[in-house]
Protein backbone atom coordinates (compact mmCIF):
# COMPACT_ATOMS: atom_id res chain seq x y z
CA UNK A 1 0.00 0.00 0.00
CA UNK A 2 2.80 2.35 0.94
CA UNK A 3 4.60 1.73 -2.36
CA UNK A 4 1.42 2.42 -4.29
CA UNK A 5 0.88 5.74 -2.50
CA UNK A 6 4.46 6.70 -3.16
CA UNK A 7 4.02 5.87 -6.86
CA UNK A 8 0.78 7.87 -7.10
CA UNK A 9 2.38 10.81 -5.34
CA UNK A 10 5.32 10.76 -7.75
CA UNK A 11 2.97 10.70 -10.75
CA UNK A 12 0.99 13.65 -9.39
CA UNK A 13 4.14 15.67 -8.74
CA UNK A 14 5.41 15.01 -12.28
CA UNK A 15 2.04 15.90 -13.79
CA UNK A 16 1.85 19.14 -11.83
CA UNK A 17 5.40 19.96 -12.88
CA UNK A 18 4.58 19.38 -16.54
CA UNK A 19 1.48 21.56 -16.28
CA UNK A 20 3.51 24.28 -14.62
CA UNK A 21 6.11 24.14 -17.39
CA UNK A 22 3.43 24.23 -20.09
CA UNK A 23 1.73 27.19 -18.41
CA UNK A 24 5.06 29.03 -18.14
CA UNK A 25 5.82 28.45 -21.83
CA UNK A 26 2.32 29.56 -22.85
CA UNK A 27 2.71 32.72 -20.78
CA UNK A 28 6.11 33.38 -22.38
CA UNK A 29 4.57 33.10 -25.85
CA UNK A 30 1.74 35.47 -24.92
CA UNK A 31 4.16 38.03 -23.49
CA UNK A 32 6.40 37.77 -26.55
CA UNK A 33 3.55 38.24 -29.02
CA UNK A 34 2.19 41.13 -26.94
CA UNK A 35 5.57 42.84 -27.22
CA UNK A 36 6.25 42.91 -23.50
CA UNK A 37 9.14 40.44 -23.85
CA UNK A 38 11.91 40.10 -26.43
CA UNK A 39 12.73 36.51 -25.49
CA UNK A 40 10.93 33.35 -26.54
CA UNK A 41 13.52 30.57 -26.33
CA UNK A 42 12.16 27.15 -27.37
CA UNK A 43 8.73 28.69 -28.02
CA UNK A 44 6.27 26.99 -30.34
CA UNK A 45 5.15 29.53 -32.93
CA UNK A 46 4.71 27.02 -35.72
CA UNK A 47 2.06 27.72 -38.35
CA UNK A 48 1.19 31.15 -36.95
CA UNK A 49 0.39 34.20 -39.07
CA UNK A 50 3.06 36.69 -37.96
CA UNK A 51 3.50 38.71 -41.13
CA UNK A 52 4.94 42.21 -40.80
CA UNK A 53 5.64 41.69 -37.09
CA UNK A 54 8.68 43.33 -35.51
CA UNK A 55 10.94 40.80 -33.78
CA UNK A 56 14.12 42.88 -34.07
CA UNK A 57 16.78 42.00 -31.49
CA UNK A 58 14.63 39.19 -30.12
CA UNK A 59 15.99 35.95 -28.72
CA UNK A 60 14.36 32.99 -30.44
CA UNK A 61 16.97 30.31 -30.00
CA UNK A 62 15.57 26.81 -30.65
CA UNK A 63 12.14 28.29 -31.33
CA UNK A 64 9.72 26.39 -33.56
CA UNK A 65 8.61 28.66 -36.41
CA UNK A 66 7.97 25.86 -38.86
CA UNK A 67 5.49 26.81 -41.62
CA UNK A 68 4.84 30.22 -40.00
CA UNK A 69 3.84 33.19 -42.17
CA UNK A 70 6.63 35.71 -41.54
CA UNK A 71 6.23 37.74 -44.72
CA UNK A 72 7.88 41.18 -44.34
CA UNK A 73 8.63 40.48 -40.67
CA UNK A 74 11.74 42.00 -39.10
CA UNK A 75 14.30 39.84 -37.31
CA UNK A 76 17.06 42.46 -37.44
CA UNK A 77 19.89 41.35 -35.11
CA UNK A 78 17.70 38.57 -33.68
CA UNK A 79 19.18 35.36 -32.30
CA UNK A 80 17.77 32.28 -34.04
CA UNK A 81 20.40 29.72 -33.10
CA UNK A 82 19.09 26.21 -33.85
CA UNK A 83 15.60 27.60 -34.55
CA UNK A 84 13.30 25.69 -36.91
CA UNK A 85 12.01 27.90 -39.75
CA UNK A 86 11.57 25.08 -42.23
CA UNK A 87 8.76 25.75 -44.67
CA UNK A 88 8.27 29.26 -43.27
CA UNK A 89 7.21 32.12 -45.53
CA UNK A 90 9.82 34.88 -45.19
CA UNK A 91 9.26 36.81 -48.41
CA UNK A 92 10.77 40.28 -48.04
CA UNK A 93 11.68 39.65 -44.40
CA UNK A 94 14.50 41.57 -42.74
CA UNK A 95 17.05 39.06 -41.44
CA UNK A 96 20.01 41.39 -41.53
CA UNK A 97 22.75 40.57 -39.00
CA UNK A 98 20.83 37.63 -37.46
CA UNK A 99 22.59 34.85 -35.59
CA UNK A 100 21.13 31.82 -37.33
CA UNK A 101 23.84 29.24 -36.79
CA UNK A 102 22.56 25.67 -37.11
CA UNK A 103 19.03 26.97 -37.83
CA UNK A 104 16.79 25.19 -40.34
CA UNK A 105 15.37 27.13 -43.27
CA UNK A 106 14.83 23.98 -45.33
CA UNK A 107 12.17 24.61 -47.96
CA UNK A 108 11.53 28.13 -46.64
CA UNK A 109 10.48 30.95 -48.99
CA UNK A 110 13.06 33.74 -48.60
CA UNK A 111 12.46 35.53 -51.89
CA UNK A 112 13.85 39.08 -51.76
CA UNK A 113 14.72 38.63 -48.08
CA UNK A 114 17.44 40.79 -46.54
CA UNK A 115 20.26 38.69 -45.09
CA UNK A 116 23.14 41.16 -45.07
CA UNK A 117 25.89 39.97 -42.69
CA UNK A 118 23.61 37.18 -41.43
CA UNK A 119 25.46 34.38 -39.64
CA UNK A 120 24.10 31.17 -41.17
CA UNK A 121 27.04 28.96 -40.37
CA UNK A 122 26.04 25.26 -40.63
CA UNK A 123 22.41 26.29 -41.27
CA UNK A 124 20.13 24.10 -43.39
CA UNK A 125 18.89 26.03 -46.44
CA UNK A 126 18.35 23.00 -48.63
CA UNK A 127 15.57 23.51 -51.14
CA UNK A 128 14.97 27.06 -49.89
CA UNK A 129 13.81 29.80 -52.27
CA UNK A 130 16.32 32.67 -52.06
CA UNK A 131 15.46 34.36 -55.35
CA UNK A 132 16.84 37.92 -55.40
CA UNK A 133 17.81 37.63 -51.71
CA UNK A 134 20.47 40.03 -50.43
CA UNK A 135 23.21 37.91 -48.86
CA UNK A 136 26.09 40.36 -49.00
CA UNK A 137 28.82 39.47 -46.48
CA UNK A 138 26.66 36.70 -45.02
CA UNK A 139 28.42 33.83 -43.27
CA UNK A 140 27.41 30.60 -44.98
CA UNK A 141 30.33 28.45 -43.87
CA UNK A 142 29.35 24.77 -43.85
CA UNK A 143 25.75 25.71 -44.73
CA UNK A 144 23.59 23.23 -46.63
CA UNK A 145 22.35 24.89 -49.84
CA UNK A 146 21.79 21.69 -51.80
CA UNK A 147 19.02 22.29 -54.31
CA UNK A 148 18.48 25.85 -53.10
CA UNK A 149 17.07 28.41 -55.53
CA UNK A 150 19.25 31.53 -55.65
CA UNK A 151 18.56 33.19 -59.03
CA UNK A 152 19.58 36.87 -59.01
CA UNK A 153 20.79 36.54 -55.39
CA UNK A 154 23.51 38.93 -54.24
CA UNK A 155 26.32 36.94 -52.60
CA UNK A 156 29.09 39.52 -52.89
CA UNK A 157 31.43 39.21 -49.94
CA UNK A 158 29.59 36.18 -48.52
CA UNK A 159 31.62 33.40 -46.93
CA UNK A 160 30.92 30.02 -48.48
CA UNK A 161 33.81 27.88 -47.23
CA UNK A 162 32.63 24.31 -46.87
CA UNK A 163 29.11 25.11 -48.05
CA UNK A 164 27.14 22.40 -49.86
CA UNK A 165 25.83 23.78 -53.17
CA UNK A 166 25.28 20.71 -55.33
CA UNK A 167 22.30 21.17 -57.63
CA UNK A 168 21.70 24.77 -56.56
CA UNK A 169 20.17 27.35 -58.94
CA UNK A 170 22.48 30.38 -59.06
CA UNK A 171 21.39 31.89 -62.37
CA UNK A 172 22.26 35.58 -62.71
CA UNK A 173 23.69 35.62 -59.18
CA UNK A 174 26.37 38.11 -58.07
CA UNK A 175 29.45 36.15 -56.96
CA UNK A 176 32.23 38.66 -57.54
CA UNK A 177 35.64 37.43 -56.32
CA UNK A 178 34.01 34.63 -54.31
CA UNK A 179 36.10 31.88 -52.75
CA UNK A 180 34.58 28.65 -54.06
CA UNK A 181 37.81 26.71 -53.83
CA UNK A 182 37.45 22.91 -53.76
CA UNK A 183 33.66 23.06 -53.40
CA UNK A 184 31.32 20.43 -54.81
CA UNK A 185 29.47 22.39 -57.51
CA UNK A 186 28.29 19.48 -59.61
CA UNK A 187 25.23 20.37 -61.66
CA UNK A 188 24.99 23.91 -60.29
CA UNK A 189 23.32 26.36 -62.67
CA UNK A 190 25.40 29.56 -62.85
CA UNK A 191 23.93 30.72 -66.19
CA UNK A 192 24.49 34.47 -66.77
CA UNK A 193 26.02 34.98 -63.31
CA UNK A 194 28.66 37.60 -62.54
CA UNK A 195 31.75 35.74 -61.30
CA UNK A 196 34.79 37.90 -62.13
CA UNK A 197 38.00 36.88 -60.35
CA UNK A 198 36.24 34.03 -58.54
CA UNK A 199 38.48 31.38 -56.97
CA UNK A 200 37.44 27.95 -58.28
CA UNK A 201 40.73 26.14 -57.74
CA UNK A 202 40.14 22.44 -57.35
CA UNK A 203 36.35 22.85 -57.51
CA UNK A 204 34.16 20.07 -58.88
CA UNK A 205 32.10 21.66 -61.67
CA UNK A 206 31.15 18.53 -63.53
CA UNK A 207 28.01 19.12 -65.63
CA UNK A 208 27.64 22.65 -64.25
CA UNK A 209 25.91 25.28 -66.37
CA UNK A 210 28.10 28.36 -66.91
CA UNK A 211 26.66 29.70 -70.16
CA UNK A 212 27.07 33.44 -70.51
CA UNK A 213 28.89 33.71 -67.17
CA UNK A 214 31.43 36.49 -66.63
CA UNK A 215 34.54 34.64 -65.41
CA UNK A 216 37.03 37.38 -66.18
CA UNK A 217 40.26 36.63 -64.33
CA UNK A 218 38.78 33.56 -62.61
CA UNK A 219 41.13 30.92 -61.24
CA UNK A 220 40.05 27.43 -62.33
CA UNK A 221 43.40 25.77 -61.71
CA UNK A 222 42.95 22.00 -61.23
CA UNK A 223 39.15 22.35 -61.39
CA UNK A 224 37.10 19.43 -62.73
CA UNK A 225 35.16 20.91 -65.67
CA UNK A 226 34.12 17.68 -67.37
CA UNK A 227 30.78 18.10 -69.09
CA UNK A 228 30.43 21.73 -67.97
CA UNK A 229 28.79 24.21 -70.33
CA UNK A 230 30.72 27.48 -70.91
CA UNK A 231 28.89 28.54 -74.07
CA UNK A 232 29.19 32.31 -74.53
CA UNK A 233 31.08 32.72 -71.24
CA UNK A 234 33.78 35.33 -70.74
CA UNK A 235 37.01 33.59 -69.69
CA UNK A 236 39.35 36.46 -70.49
CA UNK A 237 42.51 36.18 -68.35
CA UNK A 238 41.08 33.12 -66.60
CA UNK A 239 43.47 30.40 -65.41
CA UNK A 240 42.69 26.90 -66.66
CA UNK A 241 46.00 25.25 -65.79
CA UNK A 242 45.64 21.53 -65.01
CA UNK A 243 41.83 21.74 -65.30
CA UNK A 244 40.00 18.66 -66.58
CA UNK A 245 38.19 19.74 -69.73
CA UNK A 246 36.85 16.50 -71.22
CA UNK A 247 33.40 17.06 -72.67
CA UNK A 248 33.28 20.73 -71.65
CA UNK A 249 31.55 23.08 -74.12
CA UNK A 250 33.14 26.42 -75.02
CA UNK A 251 31.13 27.36 -78.12
CA UNK A 252 31.13 31.14 -78.54
CA UNK A 253 33.11 31.63 -75.31
CA UNK A 254 35.87 34.20 -75.01
CA UNK A 255 38.92 32.17 -74.01
CA UNK A 256 41.77 33.24 -71.67
CA UNK A 257 43.75 34.65 -74.59
CA UNK A 258 40.87 36.99 -75.42
CA UNK A 259 39.86 35.11 -78.58
CA UNK A 260 36.34 33.86 -79.11
CA UNK A 261 35.95 30.12 -79.60
CA UNK A 262 33.99 29.37 -82.78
Amino acid sequence: MSNRLTWLTTICVLALGALGTWAALAAEVDEFLAGTSRSCVQCDLSGRDLQSRNFARSRLDQANLKDANLTAASFFRASLVRADLSGAKLVGANLNVIDGKWASFAGADLEEALLFEADLGSADLSGANLKAAKLGRARLNQANLVGAKLPAADLRGARLAGAKLAGADLRAAALHAQNLRELDLRGVNFTMSDMPEVDLRGADLRDAQLAGVDLYGANLNSADLRGANFEGANLTNAILTDARLEGAKFDGAIMPDGKRRE
